[in-house]
């Protein structure tokens, strides 16, 4: 009895380890990408990275780098030794390098030079003679330190805008009081460009506060970006705009009370000027 387990014990652990041998046993190496998104900003040199585990030289093997959302979706091919971009992509045309040095030792990984927003999406990196690939997904992100800054009187307070260009993806645009308290804005314009780069404006009315300052907020969620303007109004805009307010207001009045003197002073004079009627028995 115990030899027929240790026969059925030695039976299960060489199937075991017939399942755990690598496929470098039948002549192939696994190809290896990374297991979280690659995240860029535009205008980044990068490395979509990609290698044969166990390492063997590559520079003999033809692989693509492809996305299979573009069409053509070829970004770089490498075979017989060489480049073959004949059916690149137009959009990666002289931004898409490999290293022949790094090829040697099992590395395949695709050099993209100056990202774009147009560049973000899923990676395949591929071996047709063996049918293996691996994917590796490419986030890109942009944000901008520019803002440009605009202060005016309105009739109901002092309306500031606040624009910022260079985004991506799609940001928000919030106001805030000195207190970091969410003041309520109109809606937020947002414009894309030809570059793909997003440019958002705001505009929102305020009144005089304790510290008269006020921040515009650009945020992008999905990369947890976030860029600030400080703005600080002065106390005489203020004032200014509630003088001419005022002005206003007792120009409306004199207006109204010189109409109703005016309207009192004609009616007497009518009535004093009208015949008196009598009656006759």
């Amino acid at each position: 009895m115990i030899y027929r387990m240790s026969s059925q014990l030695s039976v299960f652990s060489a199937v075991a380890v017939l399942l755990l041998l690598p496929d470098s046993c039948g002549g192939q190496s696994a190809v290896i990408g990374p297991l979280q998104p690659i995240v860029a900003s535009v205008g980044d040199d990068i490395t979509l990275p990609c290698h044969l585990e166990p390492a063997v030289d590559a520079a003999a093997i033809t692989f693509e780098w492809t996305r299979p959302d573009l069409n053509p979706r070829f970004v770089h091919v490498w075979r017989s030794g060489e480049n073959l971009l004949d059916l690149q992509h137009p959009s990666f045309k002289g931004r898409t390098s490999l290293s022949e040095e790094i090829l040697k030792s099992g590395d395949i990984s695709l050099k993209l030079s100056k990202v774009k927003p147009s560049d973000e999406g899923k990676y395949r990196c591929f071996i047709p003679g063996w049918n293996k690939e691996s994917f590796v997904e490419l986030v890109v992100d942009a944000a901008s330190t520019f803002f440009i800054i605009d202060v005016d009187r309105g009739s109901d307070g002092v309306v500031l805008q606040c624009k910022s260009t260079g985004w991506y993806p799609e940001p928000e645009m919030f106001w805030l009081d000195g207190e970091g308290n969410l003041l309520s804005a109109g809606p937020t314009e947002t414009v894309r460009g030809p570059d793909d780069l997003y440019t958002v404006s705001s505009r929102v009315t305020v009144e005089k506060r304790h510290s008269n300052s006020f921040t515009c907020r650009v945020q992008q969620y999905r990369t947890n970006l976030t860029r600030e303007a400080l703005i600080h109004v002065q106390d005489n805009i203020f004032k200014a705009q509630y003088s001419s307010g005022t002005v206003i207001a007792l120009a409306v009045f004199l207006a109204l009370s010189l109409f109703t003197l005016l309207y009192l002073f004609l009616r007497k004079r009518y009535c004093r000027k009208k015949p008196q009627t009598t009656t006759t028995p």
